[in-house]
């Protein structure tokens, strides 16, 4: 029997699940969705005792300090995201010339290379707390969320993991990170919720950062 020859690629977290387009109402979209793509993520899970200098380490490497509360810190090249105590999430705008970079730190942490495993997007426009308020368990009024914020919490029984971002010309911004295999279902939630709205939808596979 001849061999069959099969070639493998990287395939988005978002591929057959959402496209470029327009969902939901017409006309003016209440909300703008960005689905990111392309970046470096890891895990960081500082040794015990040494949050203080891992953070430090990073600092003196990328130019962004470990947040010691739930927020987001965005650097030049990577932003470093709270993920509980002595945890974080760093990433990078590219893939590539990472794995130098979290080698060094496995001396100071348990690493681990997260960038197939989770799929991200953003969140705009005047609606978009409206849409949210539909699933998120949070109050994401700017007087109880600020920028910079961050928040591991659920959206319709999905974990996910949520900042604020700087506000943009359509108002605040948010960005969502779910684990790849929930996607489909974060998805069909999502398109649900913003259909109201009407949905104005992108693909950023430059950087997949704000």
């Amino acid at each position: 029997m001849a061999e069959t020859a099969r070639s493998w690629a990287p395939r988005s977290a978002w591929a057959g699940i959402a496209q470029a387009g327009q969902i939901g109402a017409a006309g003016a979209a209440g909300v703008t969705a960005t689905l990111l793509d392309g970046f470096g993520l890891a895990t960081l899970i500082a040794a015990p005792g040494g949050a203080a200098a891992l953070s430090q380490t990073v600092e003196a490497r990328l130019g962004i300090a470990l947040p010691t509360t739930p927020k987001i810190v965005p650097g030049a090249s990577h932003d470093a995201i709270w993920s509980g105590p002595d945890q974080w999430l760093l990433r990078a705008s590219t893939r590539e010339g990472s794995g130098s970079l979290l080698e060094s730190l496995s001396a100071q942490a348990a690493v681990s290379d997260q960038s197939d495993a989770r799929a991200a997007l953003r969140l705009s426009g005047p609606d978009v707390r409206d849409v949210l308020a539909k699933g998120v368990m949070l109050d994401l009024h700017p007087a109880a969320f600020a920028v910079g914020d961050a928040a591991l919490t659920s959206i319709a029984h999905i974990g996910v993991h949520l900042w604020r971002l700087a506000d943009g010309p359509d108002g605040s911004a948010f960005e969502i990170m779910v684990a790849r295999s929930m996607v489909g279902s974060f998805w069909s939630w999502f398109a649900a919720s913003a259909a109201e709205f009407g949905c104005q939808i992108s693909i950023d596979r430059s950087t997949g950062r704000g």
